[in-house]
């Protein structure tokens, strides 16, 4: 044995002596030391330890765990990653699991209230005018059941325009706008809508639709807090709920009602870390047909410091000396609403819809907006018939002066006149929600779908006597919500929806209002309905 090592290990042995270890300690320490002795070169590892750690015995155990691990890792068997774990089937046994399994259907089974109105439902042949021809009979009946208010459908001049854009353009840009599916024309319609709202800048999706249920997610994300009106419609809804954002009801345009949630929220904020509000509610609503209180949501945004995010597919259009909308209607500052959506495929006859604000809300849609990103461009043709219909809006305020006047006509044959129902539209909507009134209801006890099926015989009857309207229909259940939730979740009630076009002249919007008073009286006064359905 070398002295080198001999001294080592003496002075190993006198150190842990002054540690008093246990006997039974020293002496593994002792047969160790001296195993290791026998191993050429010994004294070099001990200096080495010695001399690198300082008699440092943690750092010394660590580097022998990891020492230990990669001679572990090294020695270990191979194995492939790409093993075939499948338990090998024959033919019969692969066809026997194919004939046993049951695809879930992507929609559920009809029921005989949906059976029986899909087996009457009426198909309109050719254009959807105030005067529509039906399939099968070929009657001609007056429509009442289209958006088309300012009959653009069938104006000349937009139809030669929209195929002089097909024979330029074709049909469609077959591209998302990010890619190569932006033209000119695209262009121009954006500018043109934020001129007419008075906005900075606009941005135009190829679906009405998808257009709010993408912009509520492209800036609500988890952690924000978003203040909504219970009567919001569907595609509201599906944003809300793609937005995964903390949703706060309030009930249906009851402001003191949206100042208290709107405290509550200021409050449980408070020493928290700062997120994104939002206040989501619409201009005219779908479902129910008033209007909301625009300034007193502006100066709630205001003094609690939210965002107002304003969805006016139904009163883009409609309100205001030029159609500008519910902004226009109630003399609001359109700048003081965050983000202003609408919709192009109502009132003004062409397709998709737009989303106007300020110009980095704009541009931030442009890649973070999935309608947009991964949705081919709104065709050329209805790009160009949304410039034309909000140009002839402008030029010619007649147009939105007759459909105020057909609404007037048309309302004086019904909510004031009519015993059984009640008319829940602001004056100036073109979408006349007729409900069941109360008394009725209760006299008659009559369920939800007792009210259904007392709407749709109403819708019948008008047909009958030449006249197309059509329901209010029920929104969708919502995903993933327990039937706890599901009662308490607000439900639109059962109404009729009378939709008025300035297509038809003062006496012919009279006369079809006659027919639907009298439709509902027929109906309301047979056997069927006299003890609610029973």
């Amino acid at each position: 044995m070398s002295s080198a090592t001999m001294s080592a290990a003496s002075t190993n042995a006198t150190y842990l002596h002054g540690a008093e270890l246990p006997s039974t300690a020293l002496h593994l320490f002792d047969t160790t030391v001296s195993s290791l002795q026998k191993i050429p070169g010994s004294a070099i590892l001990v200096r080495y330890i010695r001399s690198s750690y300082q008699d440092d015995p943690i750092r010394s155990l660590v580097e022998l765990f990891l020492f230990i691990f990669a001679v572990r890792y090294l020695l270990a068997p191979a194995y492939s990653t790409k093993k075939v774990k499948n338990v090998p089937l024959t033919e019969d046994e692969i066809d026997e699991l194919v004939d046993d399994w049951t695809p879930e259907p992507l929609a559920g089974p009809e029921t005989e209230f949906e059976k029986a109105e899909n087996e009457t439902r009426p198909v309109i042949v050719g254009p959807a005018g105030p005067k529509a021809k039906l399939a099968g009979s070929g009657r001609t009946v007056t429509n009442l059941a289209s958006y088309n208010h300012y009959n653009f459908a069938s104006n000349p001049e937009l139809t030669a325009k929209a195929i002089n854009a097909v024979r330029t353009y074709g049909v469609g840009p077959c591209s998302p706008p990010g890619f190569y599916g932006t033209q000119d024309v695209h262009m121009k319609s954006e500018a043109d809508i934020a001129a007419h709202l008075g906005m900075p800048a606009c941005i135009i999706y190829a679906q009405s639709f998808s257009t709010i249920s993408s912009v509520i997610p492209s800036f609500c994300k988890r952690g924000d807090v978003i203040v909504a009106d219970r009567a919001v419609n569907f595609p509201i809804r599906k944003g809300l709920q793609i937005s995964r954002s903390t949703v706060r009801w309030y009930e249906h345009n009851d402001m003191e009602d949206l100042e208290r949630v709107l405290k509550k929220v200021v409050k449980e904020g408070r020493g928290k870390p700062l997120t994104r509000r939002f206040i989501v509610t619409e201009g005219l609503f779908e479902t129910v047909g008033d209007m909301a209180d625009l300034p007193r949501i502006v100066d709630m945004k205001i003094k609690y410091k939210f965002r107002i995010i304003l969805d006016e597919t139904w009163s883009y259009g409609v309100l205001g000396r030029q159609g500008r909308g519910i902004t226009e209607q109630q003399n609001v500052d359109p700048t003081q609403v965050d983000m202003i959506i609408g919709g192009l495929a109502g009132a003004l006859a062409s397709g998709g819809g737009f989303c106007a604000g300020t110009g980095e809300i704009v541009e931030h849609q442009r890649l973070s907006a999935s309608a947009y990103t991964y949705s081919a461009a709104l065709p050329a043709l209805l790009a160009t018939t949304a410039s034309e219909t909000v140009a002839l809006l402008q030029e010619q305020p007649a147009l939105i002066q007759g459909l105020r006047d057909n609404i007037r006509a048309i309302r004086a044959q019904l909510d004031p006149r009519s015993e059984w129902v009640r008319c829940t539209s602001a004056p100036e909507n073109p979408i006349l929600v007729l409900s069941l009134k109360p008394e009725h209801i209760t006299a008659r006890n009559l369920s939800v779908k007792d009210q259904d099926g007392v709407l749709q015989d109403c819708v019948d009857e008008c047909l009958a006597n030449g006249v197309l309207v059509t329901r209010v229909k029920s929104m969708p259940k919502a995903l993933g919500v327990a039937e706890k939730e599901l009662a308490r979740e607000w439900r639109a009630p059962p109404a009729l929806k009378v939709c008025v076009t300035g297509g038809l002249g003062k006496r012919e919007i009279e006369k079809a209002g006659v027919v639907v008073r009298h439709a509902i009286t027929t109906v309301m006064k047979g056997k069927k309905w006299q003890r609610g359905g029973l």
